[in-house]
Parts: C-alpha cells; sequence; structure tokens
C-alpha cells in the first residue's frame, strides 16, 4: 500500500509517497480503503511541526485526517460498522493517514455515509462542517432570525457556515476576496462584502455572531461589528487576539472535534442538500504532493481540493 509521509518535520519538501502497512485494528478500530480524502491546512500545521507537543508516536508519520471510503475490517468491539459499508469521518492527530489507499482510525471518529453524498463529497465534510458546526451552534448559541457575519466566506469553513447559518434560520453576510463575491453571493450570503474595501459603517452592531474563518479580521473591526451581547469566533487565532479574549467576554475560540455526534449533523444536513461543499480541484495520489505544495503556498482554489483514489 501507498501513502504520504514524511521522516522529520518540515516543508512541502518533505513528503514523501511511500509503501506501508496497516496494522490489525484494535478493539475500537475500523481499517478503511479510502475512496477521497480533502486537503485542510491543519494537515501540514501538522507536517511542519505546528503541533508536535500534542503528537505522540514515532517517524515516519502519515499525512491527512478527512476522508470516505469502504470498511475492510473492524476490531472486535466495534459494533457501529461491519466490514463494506461506506464511511466518512477522520483520523487521530497521532495517527493521521488519510492521504494513503488504506487508514486506521477509531470507530468514534467515523459515521456512515448516506448513498445520496459522492466519496468526494463526503470526504470534504468533516473538519470544515463539524469547525463551522462547533463555531455557530455550540459556541454562538445560534437561533433561527440572528444575523451572522462570516469573514472569509467562500473558503470551506466559510461555505459550511454560510449553509448552516441559513439552514437554521439565520441571515448571513459575507466578506470574501474579489474573485470570489459572485460565488459567495450565489451560496446565500447577502450582502458580499468585498476584503479589499473598507467595511461599510452601517454595518456596526448588526450581527449577532461574527465568525472569522479567515483570520483576516482585526479585534476592532470584529468588535464594531458585533451586538451587544453578540460573540465574535475565531478559528487558528493569532496570540494577540488570544491575549484580547482573556479580557473580553465576547471573544471565543473554536476547535474542530469531529467525533461521531457532531459529524452526523453535519452528513445529516449535506444529505438532505442543505450543505454542498464545493470542490475545487482533485488530484489523484500520485498526484497529491503537487497540489498540497501549491495549497500551502498559498496558490488557493474556489472550494475544497480532494484527492482521489484510483
Amino acid at each position: 500500500m501507498k501513502r504520504i509521509q514524511y521522516h522529520r518535520y518540515g516543508g512541502p519538501e518533505e513528503m514523501r509517497l511511500e509503501t506501508y502497512e496497516i496494522p490489525a485494528p484494535r478493539a475500537d478500530e475500523i481499517v478503511v480503503r479510502v475512496k477521497a480524502a480533502s486537503i485542510n491546512p491543519f494537515d501540514w500545521k501538522v507536517r511542519q511541526g505546528a503541533l508536535k507537543f500534542m503528537v505522540r508516536g514515532q517517524f515516519p508519520r502519515a499525512m491527512g485526517s478527512d476522508f470516505s471510503g469502504v470498511v475492510e475490517s473492524v476490531g472486535a468491539g466495534v459494533t457501529r460498522f461491519r466490514a463494506g459499508d461506506d464511511v466518512l469521518g477522520t483520523t487521530p492527530l497521532n495517527t493521521s493517514g488519510a492521504f494513503g489507499e488504506k487508514l486506521i482510525t477509531k470507530e468514534k471518529l467515523a459515521v456512515k455515509k448516506p448513498a445520496s453524498l459522492s466519496y468526494e463529497d463526503a470526504a470534504s465534510l468533516p473538519i470544515v462542517g463539524v469547525t463551522a458546526w462547533l463555531a455557530l451552534v455550540s459556541k454562538g448559541h445560534l437561533r433561527a432570525g440572528q444575523r451572522v457575519f462570516v469573514n472569509g466566506a467562500y473558503g470551506g469553513v466559510g461555505q459550511a457556515a454560510v449553509y448552516i447559518a441559513k439552514a437554521l434560520g439565520a441571515s448571513v453576510a459575507g466578506r470574501v476576496g474579489p474573485s470570489a463575491l459572485s460565488d459567495t453571493k450565489a451560496i446565500g450570503a447577502d450582502p458580499v462584502l468585498d476584503y479589499t474595501k473598507d467595511i461599510p459603517a452601517d454595518l456596526n452592531k448588526s450581527f449577532d455572531i461574527v465568525f472569522d474563518c479567515s483570520g483576516s479580521l482585526t479585534p476592532g473591526q470584529g468588535d464594531a461589528l458585533v451586538k451587544r451581547g453578540g460573540v465574535v469566533i475565531d478559528i487558528n487565532p493569532a496570540f494577540f487576539k488570544f491575549m484580547r479574549s482573556l479580557v473580553s467576554w465576547h471573544r471565543k475560540f473554536v476547535f474542530a472535534s469531529p467525533g461521531a455526534e457532531n459529524l452526523q449533523k453535519i452528513v445529516d444536513l449535506a444529505a438532505s442538500g442543505k450543505l454542498p461543499i464545493s470542490i475545487g480541484r482533485t488530484a489523484t495520489l500520485d498526484q497529491a504532493i503537487a497540489l498540497i505544495s501549491d495549497l500551502e503556498a498559498g496558490r488557493r482554489t474556489k472550494g475544497k481540493a480532494v484527492i482521489v483514489m484510483q
């Protein structure tokens, strides 16, 4: 079997497509033959060593978190899956491995894939969908009739946030780059702002939730937009934003925790047609290192980038 892995922390030059062997699953694990895997900035940040204080185990380390595929075998204690089931989910931080022909993951990190979702669409959901759900619902306590401002509304998390907010009865304003203005309006955000221009003053104090998906919203901009009693939510916050949160009750941070309970909510929305994450680029496993390197260098794509197994 082949997978993308690395033998030390570093840049994209450390990635290798190499052979490996999958161990037998433990009691709470499943082995999955991967059909598709989506690429997230989280994946190369792990390889760069940004989370090495949280990662245990030895090199070489595998890459990749989000996947869809077919269960090949299950551990003795697994009750929710059996061989042949279509599934989607994520891998544990310590092992990763979605960018490979087979992976091993915990039963609690996967759910069954509905027949209405393609493997590519299913693989695009876990991290971006759960991050948006946790931000808006768990942290923001979103309710129907509220207003949400999504900064970076056409990235993976941003798209998910727009769709989730709309599905729950909220109205959404988005802020994106000039090339994504029409696409963002098409998915339901209104108004849609160009991030190269100033935010109109008439939007101040208009939003119950301000969700910064791209990290480009300054603390002052967030404070200006949010209503009294509302919240400003960040993902991957800068240090100065974190420090500001210590003295600001309305600032919150969210990190994806894509266990089955949260992931199932996202899958149910997607299966009903209410959460269609767009796919911008695909690559085979042999082409994937080049695609990951492109994304890491800042050559982003509209929609998710997905590795498709042949």
